[in-house]
């Protein structure tokens, strides 16, 4: 019987389970597909809460994305405007400005939650 997520152990034993269910073939709509999705929603549950990732900072967040995009450091221009601003930008001189987390967010597709956070 599926139950919540307590402890360290019963961590384990819940990802030991999930491996198991997910090395065979399993049929959508049984009762072995259900324990796994919601095996996987109470894992996610007690991950959050006690593992929780911290948010990117905005800075990194971009060069990720910008690494990610294949888009280089000098393309970026484009989007912030003159290439001093990126490069203050870039180097924590300059702060973004509501227009630009707004041109990052439609072009970059970064959340815009990230960028407007205190750094």
């Amino acid at each position: 019987m599926l139950k919540p997520i307590k402890n360290n152990n019963e961590y384990e034993d819940a990802l030991e389970r999930a491996y198991d269910l997910l090395q065979i073939d399993l049929v959508p709509n049984s009762n072995k597909s259900d324990e796994l999705e919601v095996l996987s929603i109470l894992i996610k549950e007690y991950e959050n809460d006690h593992f929780p990732i911290p948010k990117p900072h905005p800075i990194e967040a971009i060069k990720f994305r910008l690494d990610q995009l294949g888009i280089s450091e000098s393309e970026l221009s484009d989007i912030l405007g003159a290439r001093s601003r990126k490069s203050e930008i870039l180097s924590g001189k300059r702060k973004l400005s509501l227009a630009m987390i707004r041109k990052l967010n439609e072009k970059l597709k970064i959340s815009a939650e990230i960028l407007i956070r205190e750094y």
